[in-house]
């Protein structure tokens, strides 16, 4: 493991995730993740907001630990912010969380449902739109048969892979460009009825792994 991902802040605690609950503050955090550090005044021309609402928000991320002051700018009459790095959000156990911060949790999700959605229009245009030798898209396809542990391990791996390559705009060399990166693996239980099914009525199903790439 390297330095950059043992020094990963792991965040879980519903009430400090509570403060991403919220579809301006992930467009926010999106801003600055993709355009870089930004005042209040700078990010409400961007996302159509007045400064006032934008500074309340800025304030309750920062109150999460997810947005920080640009130190590097201490002569400037504006308030400057980036997004913090290095932070692994985790989802908490649904057996440990309150009426209140599962209701929480579920807006999180709903939030992060329609950013996935836009991502996966996003590479569908791509596709469809890129030419030339240097393609902005890349992806993947599988299949497997995996244990419950065998998928958090894949998970985990993802995670550590996610920290290695793990940048903001001011890192980033002057060819890298904001990349969305998505993984997610969940078990394909429509199918698996089906086959329970032709299986009990005489038939045979057979289901191999395999990946296909974009």
């Amino acid at each position: 493991m390297t330095a950059k991902e043992e020094s990963a802040r792991q965040v879980s605690d519903p009430a400090v995730l509570k403060a991403l609950a919220h579809p301006l503050r992930q467009k926010i955090l999106r801003r600055l993740g993709t355009a870089g550090p930004a005042t209040s005044t700078t990010l409400a021309a961007a996302l159509g907001e007045n400064t006032g609402t934008l500074s309340y928000h800025l304030r309750q991320l920062e109150r999460g630990g997810f947005v920080e002051d640009v130190t590097e700018r201490p002569g400037s009459r504006e308030r400057w912010w980036r997004a913090v790095s290095g932070l692994d959000i985790r989802r908490p156990s649904p057996e440990e969380l309150t009426d209140a911060e599962r209701t929480v949790m579920n807006e999180l999700d709903r939030i992060r449902g329609e950013e996935d959605l836009r991502a996966l229009h996003l590479a569908h245009r791509h596709m469809l739109e890129q030419s030339g030798p240097v393609r902005w898209v890349q992806g993947s396809r599988g299949l497997s048969h995996l244990t419950h542990q065998e998928l958090k391990d894949f998970h985990d791996a993802y995670l550590e892979l996610l920290a290695r390559y793990s940048r903001g705009p001011e890192e980033a060399p002057e060819d890298a460009r904001p990349v969305l990166l998505r993984w997610f693996g969940v078990v394909d239980d429509a199918e698996e009825g089906a086959a329970e099914e032709g299986a009990s009525g005489g038939g045979a199903s057979g289901r191999g792994a395999g990946t296909s790439a974009t």
